[in-house]
């Protein structure tokens, strides 16, 4: 795995309406993707312009469920607010207040409230952008230094005991600081990977399976989504979800890659008429 291939966003062919998508996204109760079934926001793409609609970055910091995400979402409306003058800024003012008011994240609520009271001030946008890289820059360090401890694995350096051990260190350590975007493809290329044994994929398996819901769901349904991933790995993940989760939340990781089967597929289609 390339580590800096992991922070640049990828070109992609994003839905007309983003804002639309990320509601979506809020409703199935996921993080937001940058395109139906393609790969997670980061916050890259907030903070350089890959989303720059402003009814696509107000939803993205309301029904955001990535805590470093939603926040970034927060920055560039305040960037935009900053720029016009005191009259042209009342419906900056009722964005904030709005997002104040509904964001899922208690962090979000309180960037948004920080903004409002400072009057979109340069100094209170430069604490903000800080406060992000200050969480963020830190775990992709890690996250890099975490590759090397998979290259080594597939050297076969280390026993996979080990790195079993570095890998739930490496989780504990960027838990709630890394993108989540990043660090669901560490774990998805580790699933695909054809240097990595099934049995440590299995053993991965098994330890997302004890992860917190949406974190898990995510996960799962992506190795159960995904065309790449040995079948057996696939049949195994299946038995172990159905021993592990209630019937409700099986009946979720179901539903859930039913639909990212359906939007693989809806992909596929206009480059099959391409063809």
């Amino acid at each position: 795995m390339n580590p800096s291939a992991a922070t640049k966003s990828t070109p992609l062919n994003a839905p007309r309406d983003m804002a639309a998508h990320f509601m979506e996204c809020g409703a199935l109760d996921t993080n937001l993707t940058l395109a139906p079934g393609a790969r997670l926001v980061i916050t890259d793409d907030l903070l350089n312009g890959t989303v720059g609609d402003l009814a696509a970055l107000s939803m993205a910091a309301i029904v955001g469920r990535d805590a470093m995400v939603a926040k970034a979402a927060v920055l560039p409306l305040g960037i935009a607010a900053s720029k016009l003058g005191v009259a042209d800024r009342a419906r900056y003012e009722r964005l904030f207040a709005l997002i104040e008011e509904t964001a899922f994240d208690s962090g979000v609520r309180e960037s948004a409230e920080a903004m409002i009271h400072s009057r979109f001030r340069e100094n209170q946008i430069k604490e903000l952008a800080a406060e992000i890289g200050g969480t963020v820059g830190p775990a992709r360090q890690r996250y890099r230094s975490f590759l090397e401890v998979v290259k080594l694995l597939a050297e076969k350096k280390i026993s996979e005991a080990l790195f079993l051990d570095e890998f739930l260190e490496f989780t504990r350590a960027v838990a709630g600081k890394l993108d989540f975007g990043i660090y669901a493809l560490c774990v998805d290329r580790l699933f695909v990977s054809s240097q990595v044994p099934i049995m440590v994929k299995a053993s991965l398996c098994k330890e997302v399976c004890k992860y917190p819901p949406l974190v898990r769901k995510e996960l799962i349904t992506n190795l159960l989504s995904s065309p790449k991933a040995d079948r057996e790995l696939v049949d195994y993940a299946r038995q172990e979800v159905a021993k592990v989760l209630t019937h409700d939340q099986l009946t979720e990781i179901v539903l859930f890659t039913t639909l990212k089967l359906a939007w693989a597929a809806q992909r596929e289609r206009p480059q099959k008429a391409r063809a």
